[in-house]
């Protein structure tokens, strides 16, 4: 059996591409790193090298022409500022909405591009890194138990019942995340989730607050140095 990991090279993800690698062995995973017009390459930076390190297939895939009319403030071509505040105030302030943050139905067009590709490449479960947190409060829709199932019915459907998706942390947090991959060892020095580009993560956007608050929660500091 062969799995299919939609990889971006942060904490979810790479937990993600450690359980896949722990249950059914490096040679059986394949990696799917997506770009979506996002304003840096440090993700994709990240995700090589992490790929690397458990000497898996790793795939590429551009869809960032399918976001160009979105103005999600993680676009490129976005003018608007990345929110330097925790999802909970930004679900506040938009009452209710998605975050800005938020890239239009993101999820739903990368499971679906993955399903095409795990039928391509012999896949038979795709792993992706949604939970709790995100979903909470509608910040990202596409990340919730509700969805998931939606999805997973239809591409297990739709794929003549040859795919199926597993999503593993639907129903916990980040911090719960985050203690199954240190008893994983999860080279967590080694990712990136800040959605600035710079040389260090900003320590202030949402992904980063959340993260530095899920180590914090394991009793240790993050290893990116937030």
């Amino acid at each position: 059996m062969r799995a299919l990991v939609l990889f971006s090279g942060g904490v979810d993800s790479t937990t993600c591409l450690a359980l896949a690698v722990e249950k059914y062995g490096k040679e059986n995973v394949t990696a799917l790193s997506v770009s979506y017009g996002q304003k840096h390459v440090k993700e994709i930076e990240a995700s090589k090298k992490i790929a690397e390190y458990y000497e898996v297939e790793h795939l590429y895939l551009d869809l960032g022409e399918i976001f160009e009319y979105s103005d999600c403030s993680l676009l490129s071509h976005s003018e608007r500022e990345i929110p330097e505040e925790s999802y909970a105030e930004q679900i506040e302030k938009s009452g209710g909405k998605p975050v800005s943050t938020y890239v239009p139905f993101r999820n739903g067009l990368f499971l679906s591009s993955a399903a095409s590709i795990a039928l391509s490449r012999n896949c038979s479960v795709i792993y992706y890194g949604a939970h709790s947190d995100d979903a909470a409060g509608s910040a990202y829709p596409d990340c919730s138990e509700a969805f998931n199932r939606a999805m997973g019915e239809a591409i297990y459907l739709g794929s003549g019942k040859q795919v199926a998706i597993e999503a593993p942390f639907v129903n916990v947090s980040k911090a719960q995340i985050v203690k199954t991959g240190l008893a994983l060892k999860v080279p967590y020095e080694l990712t990136w989730s800040c959605y600035e580009g710079a040389e260090h993560p900003c320590g202030v956007c949402g992904t980063c607050l959340d993260r530095a608050r899920a180590f914090e929660e394991n009793g240790i500091s993050d290893p990116a140095g937030i």
